[in-house]
């Protein structure tokens, strides 16, 4: 049986699922309680900046979150260890669609989803094409899923990452200040945080995805490929909005946008917080999204 508290390490969690046309990987733990049984599995949907994972957004949370859930985290494709296809249609229609395959191969007929910005777009996009596989939502700073009311766009925080690969190309410092605007305060990342990101941000593969990913998204390309807050009032599945009171990347009145456009949304703003709210804030992080999926 897998553990569900101390030290879950990657290795011990690790996992592969042999697609139709691709591979994705992804981390399997949690409880197997009779009382965990009976909720969906929860499923932790990583951001989309350089060298993000599953395990790299959400370590430090999967351990407080899978003494209640069965927890799939989960490399999107182009992150991790996960197969880094070229997408020809809007990439959230594309992550959706392998995200509804893999919950199919593994037998799982709905989840909780918790998706952090560019997970977050998966997520609405998983509500909204195939909204049987959803039971509740956890929103964090969702891509896609907002317009800026007041702010910039693109934002400071998207400006910086749109620009890691460009010219002359990544550094060390590049990722220190990616990380600096991804958080209030970077001291509170990890230090293992930067060279790991940054070796996994600057392999082959990697560099190509995110260079094609970010030319499609980024303001010298052809704008966002599929614009979801046309289509979020569709969406009825019961919403809880996390957001950073001080996110640079995807800012606060995004949030504002989304609530006034969901059925059944709810907001919960962290002070002292940026884009990383589940790492920012990690205990309580965990106890808000805990009490909201686990409430009858």
């Amino acid at each position: 049986m897998t553990r569900t508290s101390g030290n879950l390490t990657a290795d011990e969690t690790s996992r592969f699922a042999d697609l139709e046309d691709l591979r994705i990987h992804y981390h399997d733990t949690g409880a197997r309680t009779a009382a965990a049984a009976a909720r969906p599995p929860l499923v932790l949907l990583h951001g989309g900046g350089p060298g993000a994972s599953g395990w790299s957004n959400f370590s430090q949370n999967v351990a407080g979150l899978a003494q209640y859930f069965r927890v799939l985290v989960v490399d999107q494709p182009g992150y991790g260890k996960s197969d880094k296809p070229v997408v020809k249609d809007g990439v959230w229609t594309f992550n959706a669609r392998v995200l509804d395959a893999l919950l199919e191969s593994l037998d799982i007929p709905q989840v909780h989803l918790v998706g952090n910005s560019l997970g977050g777009g998966t997520s609405l996009k998983l509500a909204l094409d195939f909204p049987d596989r959803v039971d509740r939502l956890v929103l964090m700073g969702p891509a896609g899923g907002a317009l800026n009311l007041f702010s910039a766009d693109p934002s400071e925080g998207l400006k910086v990452l749109f620009s890691f690969y460009a010219p002359p190309g990544p550094s060390i410092d590049r990722m220190k200040n990616l990380i600096e605007v991804m958080t209030y305060e970077s001291k509170t990342v990890p230090p293992e945080v930067l060279e790991d990101r940054f070796a996994a941000a600057t392999t082959a593969e990697a560099m190509d995805y995110a260079t094609r990913l970010y030319q499609a998204f980024g303001p010298d390309g052809d704008g966002l490929p599929e614009e979801l807050w046309r289509d979020v009032d569709r969406i009825q599945h019961k919403t809880l909005l996390v957001w950073g009171r001080d996110d640079r990347v995807l800012p606060l009145d995004g949030a504002f946008f989304l609530l006034k456009r969901m059925p059944d949304a709810r907001l919960h703003v962290f002070p002292r917080c940026g884009h990383w709210a589940q790492l920012e804030h990690r205990d309580e992080f965990n106890r808000l999204t805990v009490n909201f999926l686990a409430s009858s």
